[in-house]
């Protein structure tokens, strides 16, 4: 039994590991009443995923139920069934019009490893560049070059180019294929209210995700006149999230062709 098992739950009569994930550990469990349940351990406190899951839940998101989380260790319901991506991707386009009145999140949560910083803002320029840019840019592992190009970009045409007051919609935060179960639930969230396109930005960037969802959504909610010139910039911070990851031999081309699009 974990020593942060949640004192609510039954202890797990029986565990398998699950493939996949590259920050938790995950594995498929019984409780000792009987329920399959899906158990994370992560490197962060549960609780931050736990409330990402539970706002999406409120706003009719497909989401599996949090029965516990305590410390690093959080228990979600198993879930499954028949792959609906059109499905998921309208119930996506309906998360978006779940609108805020200001940018950010009511506390920090995580992107991966690392502690994603909200707050809340009314001006969408200023808290993608101080929030979801500037953030990454202390961290040594992004090049000193690559940063005085990015911090020229932050200082004025970066958010000159982004909307300055879209709706602020929920978002997922870190949507790709492998934080999708069964192609029908959506897990591993790093929630909060941004302008649509960040989240738009990041599914098409990580192409993973069918061609079939993609569809639906926009017939939904099709993206606004101008998302293709600013989805590169809003890709930054995916790039300097991985970089921080994963190391910067990859990523950090990617990012100089941005940049160079944009002749920032």
């Amino acid at each position: 039994m974990d020593h942060d098992w949640p004192p609510d739950l039954p202890p797990l009569a029986s565990e398998e590991p699950l493939g996949g994930g590259y920050i938790c550990r995950a594995a498929r469990g019984r409780l000792a009443d009987g329920r399959r349940v899906v158990v994370k351990r992560c490197p962060y406190p549960a609780e931050a995923e736990a409330d990402g899951l539970a706002a999406l839940a409120a706003a009719g998101a497909p989401v599996p139920a949090v029965l516990g989380a305590a410390g690093p260790v959080l228990v979600l319901e198993e879930v499954g069934g028949p792959p609906d991506w059109p499905a998921l991707g309208r119930a996506i386009a309906r998360l978006h019009r779940r609108a805020g009145d200001r940018f950010g999140w009511h506390r920090d949560n995580y992107q991966g490893r690392f502690v994603q910083r909200n707050g809340w803002t009314d001006d969408w320029p200023s808290f993608y560049v101080e929030r979801r840019v500037r953030a990454h840019l202390a961290d040594p592992r992004v090049p000193e070059p690559l940063r005085r190009r990015l911090e020229r970009a932050c200082a004025g045409p970066l958010p000159a180019l982004l909307r300055p007051r879209p709706p602020a919609s929920l978002t997922h935060g870190d949507l790709w294929a492998a934080n999708v179960v069964e192609g029908r639930w959506l897990v591993d969230p790093a929630v909060s209210f941004a302008d649509r396109e960040l989240e738009l930005a990041y599914m098409q960037l990580a192409n993973t995700l069918p061609a079939e969802l993609w569809a639906a959504y926009t017939d939904e909610w099709p993206p606004d006149p101008g998302y293709e010139e600013r989805r590169p910039a809003l890709q930054l911070h995916k790039f300097l999230n991985n970089i921080r990851h994963f190391g910067p031999d990859r990523y950090v081309p990617r990012i100089e062709a941005v940049l160079d699009g944009y002749a920032w």
